[in-house]
This record gives structure tokens, C-alpha cells and sequence, in this order.
């Protein structure tokens, strides 16, 4: 669920259902398509090694915020109280999965294009002071959320470029949608401070998703990306929020790591991956939504019989991590 404030104090009016809420209108005023282009060559350095990558580019720097391991920081001082408010006895759910849910399928799905040789839209936004123009690389068909928060992701492997839309919508062959934002893969750069992005914290999404070729390849390297009912103000490297800070309830950027002595060996090998991920990068608050829901990309390898197996945690499994240690600087995502 995206819950979107375009200045302090003022909180939009939101469309709920069961994954997620956003404004549902098409703007009037169409934009307009702009025909494949080749944009300036550069070159694309390799994946930093040891970092999450995909289509031979980076998912950010190996020192980002995303792919910084927590198992060493210490506990947030207020752990406690923002477990109990997202639930402390509240289980887990993973987001994602194999084959459709109410007609479509389960979890946000990725695109990865050459952004040189497919279509690029610029797009009428309806947080345009929050989104960045683009134009933004699109596939004739590409693979969009099921939900209501509609979002596209793009990787331009071209040019190691993130796109992301929030509530993209086509009509007539034109796309419009409520806010994006264009991630530099290579960059460590965040969002201007209070802007959101296509995700309510004013994060990128794909780097905190599950992705079932990581599960295969036997690690996941980075943290995961979770959604809670109440969140208020936000903490770096979030950028956004969509309450007003208040003790007690859990700012949008916070992070979570499953308790060190949480028990995982008697689980599938597969469920011992992500569970592992949540112990070493923990999982990162990023968007307002039902709580302990935990997203990843579909796939049709998942086995949602053995994703329920996760069913069994809950927030007393978890505990926050107070993250401050890591920040080089409250404009970058790189940690240390």
C-alpha cells in the first residue's frame, strides 16, 4: 500500500484493497511516446564484486545501504516497541510466489530491457514535483505488479539504469502513472530529501526483493524489502513518509534482523537462504501495507507450499538494529 504526501501536514486521500492503495485516475493530459533512442555510450564497469548484480550491472555498489550486513549492529532502542506496534505475535508472510492470486501473479515482477532498442515514454505523473522525467524504457508488453499498486520496475542493461513506476497505467498506447524515479545502479546517490519514489519510503524497490535465482544460486546478498500498517517519519536512508514522526511507531527506513539464535536448520534448504539473508541484511521497512509482508519477484519455481513453511515467524523472532553507525553521509546510500 503507498500512502503519498506531497508536503508536511497533508496527507492524500488513498484507494484501499488488499495489497495495496493509490490514486486511480488517468490524467487528462496524455504524454506523449518517444521513440527508441540510443543514448550516450559509457562504459559500464562490472558488478562490484561481492554484491547482488543482474544483466552484468551492479544492484547498487557492494557498499550500499541494501547490501551491508547488520548482524553485528546493535539493537535499536526502541526494538521493542516498534515490534509491538507492527505485532509482536503477528506472523510473517511472503508476498510472493508461483501461478496467479485473484487473477494475477503473485509478487512484483522485473523487467529487464536494452534501452537503446525499446521504446522510451516520457510520463504524465501525478506527483511530478516528486518524480524524475525520464523518459522511462518500456517493452510493448512488459511485466507490471498484479496489484493495485501497479508498479513497473526496469532494468536498462545498456546502461545499468533502475526504473521505477508507481501505478503506471496504459491507455491508447500512452503510459501515465503517480510517481518515478531513475536509479543510477553504479550510484550510491539517494532520492532529494522528503521526495518519494515509486515506493512510499522514497526507496528503490528491486534490490529488496527475493528473487528465486538468488535463492537457487544458494545466497541472497542484500536485505529484503517488508510493508507495516503504521509507519511515522522516516530514517536514512528512507526519504519519505507518510506520517508524522511519533514514539513507539516505526519510521519508514527501519530494519529488522532475525534474532541470531533463531533456529533455521530444520527448514528447506531453499527457505534456509532467505531466512539467512534476514539474519545477515535483515529486512528494511519501505512502504505501508499489511504487516510482516515481505516482498519478491514471482516466479514460477517458487513452491508456495514451502514459502508457508515461513508462516511460522513472527515479530518476537525479530529485533531492530539501530543502523546510525552506518551513515557516511545523510545524502548517499553507502554504508560502512
Amino acid at each position: 500500500m503507498n500512502l503519498r504526501r506531497a508536503a508536511p501536514l497533508i496527507v492524500f486521500t488513498i484507494i484501499l484493497s488488499a495489497c495495496g492503495a493509490g490514486p486511480s485516475a488517468v490524467p487528462a493530459t496524455q504524454p506523449e511516446r518517444i521513440e527508441a533512442q540510443v543514448l550516450e555510450s559509457t562504459a559500464i564497469p562490472s558488478p562490484l564484486s561481492g554484491g547482488p548484480a543482474m544483466a552484468n550491472c551492479p544492484i547498487f555498489p557492494a557498499d550500499n545501504f541494501w547490501n551491508t550486513p547488520v548482524d553485528t549492529l546493535p539493537t535499536h532502542p526502541q526494538s521493542d516497541s516498534w515490534i509491538e506496534s507492527i505485532g509482536s505475535t503477528e506472523e510473517f508472510h511472503m508476498d510472493f510466489g508461483s501461478g496467479e492470486w485473484d487473477g494475477g501473479p503473485i509478487g512484483i515482477p522485473f523487467n529487464i530491457v536494452a534501452g537503446s532498442a525499446v521504446p522510451n515514454y516520457g510520463i504524465e505523473f501525478y506527483y511530478p514535483d516528486e518524480s524524475d522525467p525520464g523518459p522511462y524504457p518500456l517493452s510493448d508488453d512488459p511485466l507490471q505488479e498484479w496489484s493495485s499498486d501497479h508498479h513497473i520496475l526496469t532494468v536498462d542493461s545498456d546502461h545499468c539504469k533502475l526504473y521505477e513506476i508507481y501505478d503506471a497505467s496504459l491507455e491508447d498506447g500512452l503510459w501515465s502513472g503517480g510517481s518515478g524515479a531513475v536509479w543510477d545502479l553504479n550510484s550510491n546517490a539517494l532520492r532529494p530529501a522528503d521526495w518519494t519514489s515509486a515506493d512510499a519510503a522514497g526507496l528503490p524497490i528491486l534490490p529488496g526483493l527475493v528473487r528465486y535465482d538468488e535463492v537457487a544460486a544458494g545466497v541472497i546478498q542484500h536485505a529484503l524489502r517488508f510493508t507495516a500498517e503504521d509507519t511515522a517519519g522516516y530514517i536514512w536512508p528512507a526519504r519519505h513518509l507518510t506520517s508524522d514522526a511519533q514514539t513507539g511507531i516505526p519510521p519508514m527506513g527501519a530494519r529488522f534482523r532475525l534474532k541470531a539464535d533463531y533456529d533455521i536448520s530444520n527448514f528447506p534448504q531453499e527457505m534456509q537462504v532467505i531466512l539467512q539473508a534476514m539474519k545477515t541484511y535483515g529486512i528494511v521497512l519501505a512502504d505501508n501495507g499489511s504487516n510482516w509482508y515481505v516482498s519478491g519477484a514471482p516466479d514460477e519455481h517458487w513452491d508456495n507450499d514451502m514459502l508457508h513453511l515461513l508462516d511460522v515467524l513472527t515479530g518476537n523472532d525479530f529485533e531492530a538494529v539501530d543502523t546510525s553507525g552506518m551513515m557516511i553521509d545523510i545524502d548517499s546510500g553507502q554504508a560502512k
